[in-house]
């Protein structure tokens, strides 16, 4: 059926018609019997006047008046009615008219159509990271299936086909087992003097010795394709001791937690992972493309004994907090491939690329190394390695490498337009990496357990995949037991702990390197009192509550009791809190609670706006405000330099030990400033059993453990 209004206008025609038959009909029956009762001379005449008045469109070569008498009288009756019908209201000959012109047209009338936008000019896209390309098949395909530039050489001992090909099905079963009874064997080992390393592999006889990873202690001992070996490389000639031990378990195949990743490090690490991620995805093209290669000369059709890939073809995820990461990742790995083309560059560089902000003096190296360029959180980016091109914004079923924000990889699993999960793209995924995971941290870390539950599970859909080329360990739904993960962080925390204990299950093993901390107390500019006060608590559920009751029956009666004394001691309080949640109980208390109604406060989270902050940092400066309340992720996000604060509450200690540092130094410039004397402020800070991570970074790793085991709950330092 049509639209209504066009379905009117197709029916308009015949009703006119009806009408017109309707008209004729009248005068024919009219003229008959003026037939009967006038003369013909006459009814002549009458009927040549009135054609006079309004003449027809073939009349009008006709004579002229002045030639009327040559006409003749036409007895015919249906000439007689075909004059007599211009005899009829004007209006309604012209539509008549109007009508008889439509009906000698060649073309019949069409129904009005809705315009189409002309395929030149496509509606703008609204999400810059979409991929502008038609939907790709799922069906793994490689160019050059000739096998032309494919390296044929394999080595048996090479970490990629050991890994991925030559673990026997009963062998791989074994480890699987051991994996999932949690039965792993823990090597300890010290790397130089300020890191510790644990590699747990599974408890297995045939794993104890064939998976100790190789000692890479320079570039030219990498497991590389010969076209990556021979490409230039920022790399020394010998690997420092940090960077040779990291490489062994990343080249190895086997998981890696990184806990001391430093702004100065950060690229070299970032080149060494993205040479790996390159290779990788190299050594997968070049087996497929071999194996095509010889399907076709033995003329077996389905490929049965060929078992290469996976259910996908996106092998390699790194997620990462911001587009300017992103771009670094991006740079890192297309140096590495030295291909010579790059398509849609143009368009990748003006949605990440952003020309690094001026910070103002005194921001710290690690703010300006996250927050510089485009910090933008939601993005998703496909990428597609051939032959010779990179392509960027590839769909995710075409592309082998994708890089995405948790939050934005999150957005992109649910359709738009069937309200439905797709994260099928991840069911093979080979390689995945998480960079600065302490900066993921401070957004939702809701996204990355999320995105970790959705990996390597069973496709809903085939995707034209071909499954006689599949491996068995993806059918059998193992592929999780052969992913490699790599965390790369500050510093570690409980949920990238989680992560690492209960996500990663890698058959090859997994590795955890540590820094051995000196103690963030004892680099601090001016000495003054830090206290560190214990609570007891039972479990992590109840540690919150625990806590809240402690700091109102312990601490917050300190800070109100000196109601009655001079100013300068009333003054000056800042209340640190690491978690939202903490901070509204804590406000709500202080505004509602009359132990504490004399009390000014005023108080600054990463919601509170910016006109709101700098008015309550005014406040706090100038003694309006006693109290301030201060979240980590609004010191995080801003990094504040707040003047005035003479003593310093910590609700909870910060994740990251910088934070600890640059709290203490607002302390040591209200020192220098002579607003207060150094014996008379003090930092007090709240900690539990369950802090043990935080703890051990503050106070150093030879010291936290007598704090928790001590007898006391109060232990100073100077």
């Amino acid at each position: 059926m049509g639209h209504p209004s066009q379905s009117h206008k197709r029916q308009q025609p015949q009703k006119l018609t009806r009408e017109r038959v309707r008209v004729v009909r009248k005068v024919q029956a009219k003229n008959e019997q003026e037939q009967r009762s006038a003369k013909i001379g006459q009814r002549s005449t009458l009927i040549e006047s009135k054609v006079k008045k309004v003449p027809r469109e073939e009349d009008r070569n006709l004579p002229s008046d002045s030639d009327s008498s040559t006409i003749h009288t036409r007895h015919d009756s249906s000439q007689d009615i075909h004059k007599a019908l211009y005899t009829v209201d004007t209006s309604y000959r012209t539509l008549l008219q109007s009508l008889t012109d439509n009906s000698q047209r060649d073309v019949p009338i069409q129904k009005k159509r809705r315009m189409v936008p002309p395929r030149e000019s496509p509606p703008p896209i609204t999400d810059i990271d979409v991929a502008q390309e038609p939907n790709e098949t799922a069906e793994i395909e490689y160019e050059g299936t000739d096998g032309s530039e494919v390296d044929n050489t394999e080595d048996d001992l090479d970490p990629f086909h050991e890994h991925f090909d030559y673990i026997q099905d009963k062998r791989l079963n074994q480890l699987i087992q051991a994996a999932t009874d949690n039965k792993w064997l823990v090597e300890k080992s010290s790397v130089g003097s300020s890191w510790l390393s644990g590699l747990k592999i599974p408890d297995c006889p045939s794993q104890r010795e064939s998976r100790k990873p190789s000692l890479y202690s320079k570039y030219s001992e990498l497991p590389l394709k010969q076209k990556l070996k021979n490409a230039p490389n920022k790399f020394a000639l010998s690997f420092d001791p940090l960077l040779a031990h990291l490489a062994s378990h990343i080249f190895s195949y086997q998981d890696l937690l990184f806990s001391d990743r430093k702004v100065e490090d950060a690229d070299q690490l970032r080149d060494l992972t993205a040479l790996h991620v390159v290779n990788h995805v190299f050594k997968t093209r070049d087996k497929v493309l071999r194996n095509n290669v010889r399907v076709l000369k033995e003329n077996n059709s389905d490929g049965s004994a060929f078992q290469d890939q996976g259910f996908t073809r996106p092998k390699v995820l790194i997620l990462l907090p911001t587009r300017q990461s992103c771009l670094r990742w991006a740079e890192a790995i297309t140096s590495k491939c030295r291909l010579e083309q790059q398509e849609n560059k143009k368009r990748f560089l003006e949605s990440y690329g952003q020309e690094v902000e001026q910070f103002p003096e005194g921001k710290p190296a690690d703010f300006q190394d996250l927050f510089g360029g485009n910090d933008d959180d939601s993005f998703r980016l496909g990428m597609k390695l051939t032959r010779k091109t990179v392509k960027y914004f590839a769909q995710f079923y075409s592309s082998d490498i994708i890089l995405a924000s948790p939050l934005g990889l999150r957005m992109a699993l649910k359709s738009n337009k069937t309200n439905k999960e797709d994260y099928d793209f991840l069911s093979s995924i080979e390689i995945s990496i998480i960079d600065q995971a302490d900066a993921l941290s401070m957004q939702n870390w809701d996204h990355v357990d999320f995105i970790f539950n959705k990996i390597n599970l069973q496709p809903k859909e085939a995707h034209g995949c071909d499954f006689s080329r599949v491996r068995n360990s993806y059918l059998d739904g193992h592929a999780k037991y052969l992913r490699q993960t790599i965390l790369l962080s500050t510093f570690n925390f409980p949920s990238l702990n989680k992560i690492f204990l209960s996500q990663l299950c890698n058959v090859a093993g997994k590795a955890r390197v540590s820094c051995v901390y000196g103690g963030a107390i004892f680099d601090l500019r001016l000495l003054f009192r830090q206290i560190f006060s214990r609570y007891d608590t039972l479990s992590p559920l109840l540690d919150p509550e625990d806590r809240f009751n402690y700091f109102i029956a312990a601490v917050l009666p300190s800070l109100t009791k000196y109601s009655g004394q001079s100013m300068e001691i009333q003054q000056g309080i800042l209340i640190f809190l690491p978690l939202y949640a903490d901070f509204v109980r804590l406000r709500n208390q202080l505004a509602s609670s009359p132990a504490t109604q004399h009390i000014s406060f005023g108080s600054i989270s990463e919601y509170t706006p910016t006109q709101d902050a700098s008015r309550a940092l005014s406040h706090f400066y100038t003694g309006r405000h006693s109290l301030l309340l201060y979240s980590e992720r609004a010191h995080h996000f801003r990094r504040y330099r707040i003047k005035g604060v003479k003593q310093i509450v910590m609700y909870g200690l910060p994740e990251n030990p910088i934070f600890y540092k640059e709290l203490a130094a607002y302390l040591s410039s209200s020192i220098s400033e002579g607003k207060i004397e150094a014996h008379r402020t003090s930092i007090r800070a709240l900690f539990s059993k369950f802090d043990l991570l935080k703890i051990e970074r503050i106070v150093g790793t030879l010291r936290y453990q007598s704090l928790l085991r001590d007898q006391g709950d109060t232990f100073e330092f100077l």
